[in-house]
């Protein structure tokens, strides 16, 4: 398995980008290959993010040999996994997990064998997955829509009515430092996270999907004052540091899964950005 590694980037470097170079640094294009774990170690807090989607075979967690510095994948990380496909099933150690689509995985610290697996090949699971580094080893735990306390936000007058699904995060599971969601966006509405805000104390993650081939989304991203966008379509997902805003406005409804890591787990800590302030 070839893994992108992506080096941090500051906001002055940033400024100097063309589209190419911000879709370079920021962008991944492809998420999910066919009977294959796709790997992106991004420096920016070493979260690692990609997608496993088991169709012919059951796929298994490689051996990453010298990539992680450890003996196995979660020795010292702790593991989120989305289901967006059809039904699945992960075996972690021995113990099956079945996770449908729209549930989530957390796997904790210490987990040796990991295996991906479609209940049937015509309609296969996409394992979304996010990692963190961890300190300490919590329990793994499977969490279902109805687990994830759906949070409804925004208004149809400002086209941003939206349903925030909160699968990893204090209260609903113990994790070390990684956060997970999936927010889905209300028929008729566009924008997500706008009033936009930073926050310096942990970086995101956005995987955008349920978007037609020609739908896209325009992500905002850069500094406050400086403020630049990358155009995202179908199941691509997109690095924001800690110093950039993140939000977003699509052709039409779609359906976001945020990741975060850092130095907090505090979900509402945020940097608020007034609209007066946008440049």
């Amino acid at each position: 398995m070839q893994i992108d590694i992506r080096q941090a980037v500051n906001a002055a470097y940033t400024k100097t980008l063309d589209t190419a170079g911000l879709r370079n640094e920021f962008v991944v294009e492809q998420i999910f290959v066919a009977d294959q774990m796709t790997m992106t170690y991004s420096h920016v807090d070493r979260i690692v993010f990609g997608g496993i989607m088991p169709v012919a075979a059951e796929i298994s967690m490689p051996d990453l040999g010298k990539t992680y510095g450890t003996a196995y994948f979660l020795e010292r990380r702790e593991l989120g996994v989305i289901n967006i496909g059809g039904a699945g099933v992960i075996v972690v150690d021995g113990v099956s997990y079945d996770i449908g689509s729209e549930e989530a995985l957390y796997v904790g610290k210490g987990s040796k064998e990991l295996l991906f697996k479609s209940a049937d090949a015509a309609n296969p699971a996409k394992f979304y997955y996010n990692s963190a580094p961890a300190h300490a080893a919590y329990p793994s735990k499977k969490i279902t829509r109805e687990m994830a306390s759906p949070q409804v936000m925004g208004d149809a007058r400002t086209s941003n009515k939206r349903t925030i699904n909160k699968y990893i995060v204090p209260g609903v599971v113990d994790s070390c430092q990684l956060v997970m969601g999936l927010t889905k966006l209300d028929e008729g509405s566009t924008w997500n996270t706008m009033p936009c805000h930073t926050h310096e104390r942990r970086m995101e993650v956005y995987f955008y999907f349920n978007m037609p081939a020609d739908g896209l989304v325009f992500h905002m991203c850069g500094e406050p004052t400086e403020t630049r966008h990358v155009v995202m379509r179908n199941e691509q997902a997109v690095i924001s540091p800690s110093w950039s805003i993140h939000s977003g406005v699509g052709t039409q409804a779609y359906t976001f899964i945020w990741g975060m890591c850092g130095e907090n787990q505090t979900f509402p800590d945020m940097d608020h950005v007034a609209m007066t302030t946008l440049k």
